[in-house]
């Protein structure tokens, strides 16, 4: 952790398929295995075997693994920062599966098989809703009774918190003044998008709510809508309610509108006139400027925005477009420093610009290394 170098990284995708795959990469170089991976407790047991094999390995055995840090997505309003997981803790991540049914419980799957498999090792949770726990009542609750909120939690908690987070303690390092006194709009899209709104280091609002499906307009999640419309799909349609959830978190977005949700390939479709992915990439690119323009308002004053994750270090194209026509607003993109992808932070802003603009390739598997460490 002194240099904060990466010795090892990998993954292992289709679990319980037989077309599992399984990649791994070390500074050596990189490797692919197409063999089957029943269970994740298989998958973890083939990462054990690589990352201590005398030639590919990177430690000797096992037993050196002191803590291993979990990516966990939803902590409701019980986990305001990294914690070390004991029974209770697990027990509280369970009982938050309701507000995450997609994705808590795979994390409790790779916690429960990390704790078999490193019986000795420190574990801990990390989780993605924590950064945004300074979200004021104003911010966090939703115009519905609030009993709704006291009996089931019904509130905004916000994603990618971990990823916001890091780019934000980026961005203050760049601009050269503490975190606690600068404010940022972070842009984090990728096939999931978030926008997070931060005031003196600390989030005062975000884009997601209860949740992912909140928000900007995404790969297949369609943000923002009037919500009496899964009550008017099902009055019309024979669609039930999960026909609905389904359609709106996986048929729709982007390739809802035009039939693809990577941007390389609306793109090329845009540049041979393809109307419905040039429709696609307006709408994308004008619902990021609106919570851009509302962020604003309710920070007052930015010092820089912050583009983060697959599209936004990537994708020239869409930050030039959320950028242009800003300037009554202190927000000056320089088109020239803009263009290409990018791997380190960048500067994309004119001379004079009043607000920043940068690109800071995010980084969660460094915090969640970091915040792991912190801990033990």
């Amino acid at each position: 952790m002194d240099d904060k170098s990466v010795l090892a990284s990998g993954l292992i995708e289709k679990i319980g398929e037989t077309t599992s795959k399984h990649i791994y990469k070390t500074q050596a170089g990189k490797q692919e295995f197409n063999n089957p991976v029943p269970s994740h407790e298989d998958g973890l047991k083939q990462v054990v075997n690589l990352i201590t094999d005398k030639v590919v390995g990177v430690i000797k055995e096992k037993s050196e693994i002191k803590a291993i840090g979990h990516r966990v997505v939803h902590g409701g309003e019980v986990f305001k920062k990294p914690c070390i997981i004991d029974n209770e803790v697990l027990k509280a991540v369970i009982e938050n599966v309701p507000l995450a049914p997609l994705h808590n419980p795979a994390n409790i799957t790779g916690i429960e098989v990390a704790q078999k498999i490193f019986p000795a090792a420190i574990q801990v949770g990390v989780f993605d809703t924590a950064f945004h726990h300074t979200i004021p009542p104003r911010a966090f609750h939703y115009a519905v009774p609030l009993e709704l909120y006291h009996k089931h939690k019904v509130r905004r908690y916000g994603f990618h918190g971990t990823s916001h987070h890091y780019v934000a303690l980026q961005a203050a390092e760049t601009l050269g003044k503490p975190l606690t006194e600068t404010n940022l709009i972070t842009v984090h899209i990728g096939n999931g998008a978030s926008i997070t709104a931060i005031k003196n280091g600390q989030s005062i609002d975000t884009s997601m709510g209860l949740t992912p499906l909140e928000g900007v307009i995404m790969g297949t999640r369609c943000g923002d809508i009037d919500p009496a419309i899964p009550h008017f799909l099902t009055a019309q349609t024979d669609m039930d309610i999960d026909d609905i959830n389904d359609l709106l978190n996986k048929k729709s977005g982007v390739k809802g509108i035009c039939g693809m949700n990577d941007f390389r390939d609306i793109h090329a479709a845009r540049e041979k006139g393809d109307q419905k992915a040039q429709l696609a990439f307006e709408m994308y690119v004008y619902r990021i400027k609106k919570y851009i323009g509302a962020y604003s308002f309710a920070l007052g004053q930015v010092d820089a925005i912050i583009f983060t994750a697959g599209i936004g270090e990537n994708d020239d194209d869409v930050r030039r477009e959320v950028c242009l026509g800003l300037d009554n607003f202190g927000i000056k993109i320089d088109v020239e420093k803009n263009e290409g992808r990018f791997s380190k932070i960048t500067a994309i802003h004119q001379h004079d610009s009043e607000v920043k603009l940068f690109i800071i390739p995010t980084n969660e598997e460094l915090m969640i290394a970091t915040e792991t460490n912190k801990l033990i």
